[in-house]
């Protein structure tokens, strides 16, 4: 097979983009934790547009030409849309697991470099294209865009299965995050 071609989305292609990432959160053990019901799940863009979609904003993310992947990817500056995403969570996540929940987050941003750095917040291959190169090909891109920039890069894996593949594009493991009961949620920068 060929490498995908990797193109740059833009806020046109949010929705493809959106429902890419919800898709290929399907199994992913923070998401479900999140949202552990199925419709709830599928329900959960208007979140994700949250945490990643200001990446669309300023043409950071990076898309597989027919969306089996994509990348959401937020230069300096740009930050995950607190405002919305606050209400979105607070009716979407049951109510027993809200307070661990916001505490995954606050954990999440005690590791966020305070220098200038790439963010990705959101990386995303549709289940039926997992393992067939996409993730890596997005990675390779995003990354050879971060170097140009000469800082640093930095994500969360809440998946531990990923943790290979971001340790294969030079990420190293920071701590571990884990509030409650939540899934273990793992940071990591490549500097």
């Amino acid at each position: 097979m060929n490498p995908p071609k990797i193109l740059t989305a833009s806020a046109e292609n949010r929705d493809e983009v959106i429902h890419s990432v919800v898709i290929g959160f399907a199994t992913d053990p923070l998401a479900r934790w999140f949202w552990p019901d199925a419709s709830t799940h599928l329900n959960a863009g208007p979140a994700f547009d949250a945490f990643g979609g200001p990446s669309l904003d300023s043409g950071s993310t990076f898309i597989t030409e027919s969306y089996e992947g994509v990348a959401l990817w937020m230069p300096p500056g740009v930050e995950p849309d607190e405002e919305k995403m606050i209400p979105i969570l607070e009716a979407t996540v049951p109510e027993e697991r809200l307070e661990d929940v916001f505490g995954v987050f606050e954990a999440m941003e005690s590791f966020h470099p305070e220098e200038d750095c790439w963010y990705l917040p959101l990386i995303a291959v549709d289940p039926y294209y997992q393992g067939q190169g996409f993730g890596s090909q997005l990675m390779k891109h995003a990354l050879a865009r971060v170097d140009e920039d000469g800082l640093p890069a930095y994500l969360e894996s809440s998946n531990p299965r990923n943790i290979s593949l971001y340790e294969r594009h030079g990420f190293e493991v920071m701590g571990e995050i884990q509030v409650g009961k939540s899934p273990v949620v793992t940071p990591m920068i490549r500097r």
